[in-house]
């Protein structure tokens, strides 16, 4: 997988202070990212700027990276004491994945699932768009979500789908352990998922507006979640 853009390569660098290949602009001159970048003894190889445009089809800003493979976490380690975790039902935009992890680093979420098939994954764009903030959360990848709810609610987690035609959303509990499902941005929730949730949960519209984008969906269920727990 490429990093590139100099917010998303710096937050790299500092976490995980390796990479198999750095890619840098011969007229590269960000000197904090420079500074880390020798610190950690990584030797660049120096580019000219159609060389970058051809590796990173967006804005480089005059850094890439190639880390390899994304390692997501496992789903135990991200199961915490009054703890927040975020479900992704079968989201497909990289740029709504990208702001959803932002949001959820900000609030303080402990970890967002995805489900393998028929999803977005973490790649380039999302980690470009989150603006490095995907390094700083725990993802996990699993192969069923209904499996994974019931797993949760086993462990004490309460789940909370997001949907148009529930309770208000702040008129609902959030204490204790929550899930937050978000769905698909055409399709919603799927129905397995509605019937495994123990809330669903709606954000009021007027009458000229029908939804939300996804995650401004989940960024005021979020911070009313964050709210509540009063974090």
């Amino acid at each position: 997988m490429l990093i590139y853009g100099r917010n998303s390569c710096y937050e790299y660098l500092k976490k995980y202070k390796k990479v198999k290949t750095l890619y840098l602009d011969e007229d590269f001159g960000d000197k904090k990212l420079i500074s880390l970048i020798d610190s950690l003894k990584i030797k660049p190889s120096f580019c000219k700027k159609f060389q970058l445009d051809e590796l990173a089809k967006e804005n480089h800003q005059g850094i890439i990276m190639d880390v390899g493979d994304y390692e997501y976490c496992d789903l135990d380690d991200i199961i915490k004491e009054n703890g927040t975790i975020v479900i992704l039902d079968h989201l497909e935009d990289t740029h709504n994945f990208g702001a959803i992890i932002r949001t959820c680093v900000a609030a303080g979420v402990d970890g967002i699932i995805i489900p393998k098939d028929r999803s977005v994954s973490v790649n380039s764009t999302v980690m470009k768009t989150s603006v490095g903030s995907a390094i700083n959360m725990n993802i996990c990848m699993v192969t069923n979500l209904n499996q994974t709810i019931n797993y949760l609610k086993d462990k004490g987690y309460w789940i909370y789908a997001s949907d148009m035609n529930g309770e208000c959303f702040t008129d609902v509990n959030y204490s204790g352990n929550v899930a937050l499902v978000i769905g698909n941005e055409g399709k919603g929730i799927s129905e397995l998922v509605k019937k495994s949730s123990d809330y669903i949960v709606s954000i009021p519209m007027s009458e000229k507006q029908e939804s939300l984008n996804a995650s401004v969906a989940a960024g005021i269920l979020i911070y009313e979640i964050r709210r509540q727990k009063n974090l």
